[in-house]
């Protein structure tokens, strides 16, 4: 089955950090270095395996509203990053997905000073404590230099943070800390290769799974990070999914088999978190370099996902979107027979969605030129020709249940985007 067993919420959390970071050489495991660092603080600090659990939540995924390779670039800048944006766009994200959705109002603040107290709140509202632990553990973070070897950076380190006590940090945090950076290990651990596996073992037995609903839900969160980078793909996953979906019913896929389609249509393009936004937004003409790096997508999104074996053909059928029939696709060069019907089901709904939809340098097609198009790619012997017939067959259903996916993501995207900025008015397309 697709989807045969339940998974751990820690496990789908880090997958989503590992997306977000493959952005930037430099960005790599920042996440979960600020994961790490965040919940041993609070360990040191006492607080209970509950609050750690939920700093080390909130650490992998603080970073979540940041779309472009400038804002994640400027994050790493330990006095000069000022703007909130990011962390006000992660909030919303955050906010708007029910198991993580108590975490939103941390990540909110993690860029509040402690300012000898007044940080305690930011426009009036509260300040939790653990956006403080966040914003000390991912300035330690950024600190720490790749190149060079990690013992020789902890004085220099411990005294910057020493020196912002008060002022930028909360006293008894940066104490905390400073316990810490006493022990090698806590060193070790940060630029080790094996953060992940540290992370997963430190809280095996206080992890949520989640099981076909709440997965169903997740992916979903999957797809609005992906979507909501860009106006020009505000709405592409919502009508994958809902296409790939109702073209998987009219081929004979039980109900579970469906929704697990479904599923991997919002996860589909999850390897573009490592596509910049300023690539994903050129109007122009893509130059070969940038074309090379879109091509990236479909192996990334493989490859995370490939963290997850209880996901393994929802894997297959999302990342091989791009492969055709005859082996000429990307980036694999898989052939008709290597290709599972549900990655051909999803190239399938994935092109429909592409043409049928507006774009903002074009309008979407009418349906006999979205026919012509396909029934031009199944003679080129690039995807199936039985699944483009039952595509025509169903049209009218396949193409409405698109549009409704679509518009209720673009009131979606519209009203997080007022959340996120009120003066300025979403673009979406």
């Amino acid at each position: 089955m697709p989807l045969d067993s339940r998974i751990k919420l820690l496990d789908l959390v880090l997958c989503l950090s590992d997306a977000m970071d493959f952005i930037d050489p430099a960005v790599v495991s920042h996440h979960k270095q600020v994961a790490y660092i965040a919940s041993g603080i609070a360990a040191e600090m006492g607080l209970s395996v509950a609050g750690q659990k939920d700093l080390l939540f909130a650490g992998a995924l603080h970073d979540i509203g940041a779309f472009s390779l400038k804002q994640r670039k400027d994050i790493l800048q330990f006095e000069a990053y000022r703007s909130a944006e990011h962390a006000e766009a992660g909030y919303a994200i955050l906010a708007a997905f029910s198991p993580l959705s108590h975490l939103a109002p941390a990540v909110r603040y993690h860029h509040v000073r402690w300012d000898r107290g007044r940080g305690v709140e930011s426009g009036g509202k509260p300040v939790p404590r653990a956006s403080h632990i966040l914003h000390l553990a991912d300035r330690v973070a950024v600190l720490v230099k790749k190149r060079c070897e990690v013992l020789r950076q902890v004085p220099s380190i411990c005294r910057t943070i020493r020196s912002k006590s008060g002022t930028t940090f909360a006293p008894d945090m940066v104490d905390a800390f400073l316990n810490l950076a006493s022990k090698e290990y806590f060193w070790f651990e940060i630029v080790s290769p094996s953060i992940q596996s540290t992370l997963s073992q430190k809280f095996e037995g206080a992890t949520v799974a989640l099981h076909s609903d709440d997965m169903l839900e997740f992916s979903r969160l999957f797809s609005r990070i992906i979507d909501f980078k860009s106006p020009y793909t505000a709405t592409h996953s919502s009508g994958v999914a809902a296409s790939a979906e109702l073209l998987a019913g009219h081929l004979g896929f039980t109900k579970r088999e469906r929704r697990a389609m479904r599923i991997a249509g919002y996860l589909h393009d999850l390897g573009k978190l490592a596509v910049p936004v300023e690539i994903l937004d050129k109007p122009s003409g893509l130059a070969r370099n940038e074309y090379n790096v879109i091509r990236h997508h479909t192996f990334y999104t493989y490859r995370i996902l490939d963290a997850l074996p209880p996901l393994a053909n929802i894997n297959k059928w999302a990342s091989f979107h791009h492969e055709r029939l005859d082996g000429k696709g990307y980036p694999f060069h898989l052939t008709a027979k290597e290709l599972l019907q549900g990655s051909q089901i999803m190239a399938v709904a994935d092109i429909f969605t592409a043409i049928a939809e507006d774009r903002p340098y074009r309008a979407g097609m009418t349906p006999a030129g979205a026919v012509r198009v396909l029934d031009d790619m199944v003679r080129d012997k690039a995807i199936n020709g039985d699944i483009v017939a039952a595509l025509k067959r169903n049209y009218g259903r396949i193409n409405a249940a698109r549009i409704h996916a679509q518009s209720a993501a673009t009131r979606e995207y519209r009203t997080m985007n007022q959340k996120i900025n009120p003066a300025k008015k979403p673009k979406v397309f």
